[in-house]
């Protein structure tokens, strides 16, 4: 136990500490016309010292496990700084990519949203779509529909934060899109993509696809600038010179490069990157991190519902509720029912029941089965389809 509390006390410290920096008491009362809220002047002097404009393009980061959504808004030299820091209140399911209507499951992945993506008219207070399903999710057959960054604090598949904190994000999209940015980029993660993290999660069924997108996260802390995303033979690739040549997200890809300077960077980068998982697989042995279900993540944070309505349901952090524990520990734990799926269909209990896989040491580990849950997302508009956004100039040619 003394390693899991070692590990909590150095990574929810610093994240709790940090949150919601920019964001001062807003009293929604007095918000006369939510559409036009404008920044505090707080955030507004943050960034004039950190030589941002007002209108200057902004990336949302989500990190799931750490229960964390980062805007980080372009310096004068196109450079991209963190500006604000918020606590997601609720995101449903667990760690994981979406793949499904109904599996309540917040999605994973790199998308890019337009001003159609604003949604103004939310139940929810305001509201984001996240642009899921993009290109990659549509390769593989995925789907689902309204999976958004919205108010209330309650979610079904999106990722909800409180009404105070909705209205600066949407805030701070609108005025980045009044001052021409054409698309702002999601990166959507499942946690912070350290040696550390990835060498915790080593044995998640879904640790392929988290190094798939860990390159697009290493691209990013490199150059602190957005990624050019494309997807070819159903796989993110990220700031590579095809010559012209087009991605097709089903088909092949074509030859492509990334350019000189990055790809230096990149193995400087890798090589110590490398160095520090193999002192993570030291650290961590024989340990493997048990990502808890959402009902223990909400049972960790019961007491914040007391004084709300019943809509309101914080869900808490994964690193809250989850821990460290032998491999013979998660096969059990694995093995178990997920109650907030159960309370929602009968039939879960026979599919849940049958969930663990035998587990061999140093190989995968089969995480429990997710059972379509048929509920209502929580955003009833529905958002076309976007047209691909006019050609810019190349990532390299800037860097």
């Amino acid at each position: 136990m003394r390693i899991r509390h070692l590990f909590l006390a150095a990574i929810v410290a610093p994240l709790l500490s940090g949150c919601n920096e920019s964001l001062e008491s807003i009293d929604l009362s007095k918000v006369s016309n939510k559409l036009e809220y404008q920044l505090s002047g707080k955030i507004v002097e943050q960034m004039r010292k950190k030589g941002m404009a007002t209108t200057s393009p902004i990336m949302l980061r989500i990190f799931k496990e750490e229960g964390v959504l980062e805007v980080w808004k372009a310096k004068a030299d196109q450079r991209f700084d963190k500006i604000a820091e918020y606590k997601i209140c609720a995101w449903s399911g667990r760690l994981g990519p979406k793949v499904k209507e109904g599996d309540r499951q917040a999605p994973e992945g790199f998308y890019q949203l337009t001003r159609a993506n604003l949604n103004p008219n939310s139940k929810y207070y305001l509201a984001i779509n996240t642009g899921y399903p993009n290109s990659y999710d549509r390769s593989l057959g995925r789907g689902g529909t309204n999976l958004m960054i919205h108010g209330a604090c309650s979610s079904s598949g999106c990722y909800s934060m409180t009404d105070e904190q909705v209205l600066e994000i949407y805030a701070l999209a609108r005025d980045a899109f009044k001052g021409g940015q054409e698309t702002v980029q999601l990166q959507a993660l499942p946690f912070r993509m350290t040696a550390e993290n990835m060498a915790r999660h080593r044995m998640s069924p879904h640790i392929e696809f988290w190094k798939m997108l860990k390159v697009g996260y290493d691209n990013f802390e490199i150059t602190k600038r957005p990624p050019e995303v494309h997807v070819c033979n159903k796989t993110y690739v990220f700031n590579q010179d095809s010559a012209g040549k087009p991605f097709n997200p089903g088909g092949a890809c074509p030859a492509m490069a990334p350019p000189p300077a990055l790809a230096a960077a990149l193995a400087s980068y890798n090589a110590t990157y490398d160095k520090d998982y193999a002192a993570a697989l030291r650290k961590y042995d024989d340990k493997v991190w048990y990502d808890p279900t959402e009902a223990e993540r909400k049972a960790v944070v019961a007491a914040k519902r007391e004084g709300h309505d019943l809509a309101y349901a914080p869900t808490g952090t994964a690193l809250e509720a989850g821990k460290l524990v032998s491999i013979e520990e998660y096969q059990s734990l694995a093995a178990r029912p997920d109650p907030a799926l159960i309370k929602k269909t009968p039939q879960a209990l026979t599919a849940t029941a049958n969930a663990g896989a035998t587990i061999k040491s140093g190989g995968p580990v089969a995480a429990p089965a997710t059972v379509p849950v048929p509920l209502p997302n929580p955003n009833a508009q529905a958002f076309t389809a976007q047209a691909a956004p006019p050609a810019k100039k190349p990532f390299w040619k800037l860097w």
